[in-house]
């Protein structure tokens, strides 16, 4: 591959992740990573697919617990990132034991017949979703859920368009991508879905329309054009919050989308796969903005982090194509899944831990600003709860290289977690942690920082 191919297709890694090419991941492996290690990557690059953000692999796990990851070499690491699905921590004993009590009882639940969990795990969450948000399908991943919004949309509707946003993420799928809007996975897979049609994001701070006004205006009237000049516009779709660069929109925006949509009789879908279940200090993002939306799509750690489960919660009167099939999925109703979730559920709230996201979600916003104001190298932060976002610049630009040193910096020093947009650092630990594990955490982090600015 030509020096040119992986300069672009490193340009193209930075809207999701971590650039996992970068030269500073061949020095950060020479200095961390042993001969044992290594073998067992390179068996790994021998069996699986290669793919970007996912390979090379970065190190070999032999643990979960809590807030750590434990590598090979017997090294522990605070684990910022989780892929988002270790709100509870990992191994966390109250789903590991709801889970065995299911494997012993009902380890499946074939397709057509149903389970006491799985409707307890329906009645939970529509207890506590906003409004009338009472009916639910759940598949083994959110792309899936994705997939049966997007079908259910068209059947409520009787129209195929959607309206997406520019930079979002929904999924890795043929539809997904096609209402998503990062070029990683849109850029040369031939043609995606038609009738996806996308406007730039609504973020504070910043607008693609230069807005004057703090509510953004000419954003919101640009999505009121775009929906009157498609005119079959079926539901708009979007991430309430922007995930990987801890993005927020102008606190009036979704309120105003709402409006819209309902003027023009379309359906407003709410992704929120990574960000749902009490991380943001809420159980649900779109609470943080008063809007409940037509649908609502939550997965990752529904699982407890440990279960792979989504789901589709919706308005009951979108309850209209029982002679169709939107999902179909053989572990839909999973006696084993469901277990892990409403156990998940139970230490949500039993335990305190969404209450703790805002008590240490306060404690980190506290410091980033602090730091913000001894760094220059610092633009912004951001963020809800315990998600945290450090955007770095340099000269007004993003500075991919600085975040790209202070990442490995940090993994050096026992923390990961995820660059988003190629100079966000994005902290996603889980609810669990201690204010004592957060202080080290930023303390690491501000070192690395402190290191390059």
């Amino acid at each position: 591959m030509s020096k040119a191919k992986i300069s672009e297709n490193q340009k193209s890694n930075q809207t999701e992740g971590d650039i996992n090419l970068s030269p500073r991941r061949v020095v950060w492996a020479r200095e961390h990573i042993d001969d044992a290690a290594s073998q067992i990557l390179a068996e790994d690059a021998r069996y699986f697919l290669h793919q970007s953000l996912s390979t090379p692999c970065l190190n070999v796990i032999t643990e979960s617990d809590g807030i750590f990851i434990k590598d090979v070499q017997g090294r522990q690491i605070m684990d910022f990132h989780g892929n988002s699905v270790h709100q509870v921590g990992y191994g966390n004993q109250r789903v590991i034991d709801a889970m065995k009590e299911q494997l012993d009882k009902l380890p499946f639940c074939p397709r057509r017949y149903t389970n006491q969990v799985a409707i307890d795990l329906a009645r939970r969450l529509a207890e506590l979703a906003p409004g009338r948000l009472n009916k639910m399908l759940f598949t083994p991943g959110g792309t899936s859920a994705i997939g049966m919004a997007l079908k259910l949309a068209r059947y409520a509707t009787g129209r195929h368009k959607t309206i997406s946003m520019w930079d979002s993420f929904h999924g890795a799928s043929l539809d997904a991508i096609s209402i998503g809007g990062e070029s990683l996975f849109r850029k040369g897979v031939g043609p995606l879905l038609p009738g996806t049609e996308h406007i730039p994001p609504p973020t504070r701070g910043k607008c693609h329309f230069n807005c004057a006004d703090e509510n953004h205006t000419g954003c919101i009237e640009y999505l009121e054009y775009v929906l009157e000049m498609e005119g079959d516009v079926g539901a708009i779709i979007a991430e309430p919050m922007r995930w990987t660069t801890v993005e927020l929109p102008p606190q009036t925006y979704w309120q105003r989308a709402r409006e819209i949509c309902d003027r023009h009789n379309v359906l407003l879908i709410f992704d929120e796969i990574p960000s749902a279940l009490g991380r943001t200090g809420k159980m649900f993002v779109c609470e943080h903005f008063d809007v409940v939306p037509d649908m609502l799509v939550i997965g990752k750690g529904l699982g407890g982090g440990v279960f792979p489960l989504a789901a589709l919660i919706v308005h009951e009167d979108l309850d209209v194509v029982g002679d169709r099939a939107l999902g179909h999925y053989t572990h839909e109703k999973s006696s084993v899944g469901c277990a892990a979730a409403l156990a998940t559920l139970d230490c949500l709230y039993e335990d305190g831990l969404i209450e703790n996201a805002v008590k240490l979600g306060q404690q980190g916003m506290a410091r980033l600003k602090d730091m913000q104001e001894r760094f220059p190298l610092i633009h912004d932060v951001r963020g809800l709860g315990l998600f945290l976002g450090i955007d770095l610049r340099r000269d007004n630009e993003p500075a991919s290289d600085e975040a790209d040193e202070v990442l490995y910096h940090s993994l050096s020093r026992g923390l990961s977690y995820k660059v988003g947009g190629g100079s966000v650092l994005t902290l996603c630990p889980p609810l669990t942690i201690t204010s004592d594990e957060l202080t080290i955490a930023l303390d690491i982090i501000e070192e690395g920082i402190a290191s390059v600015s």
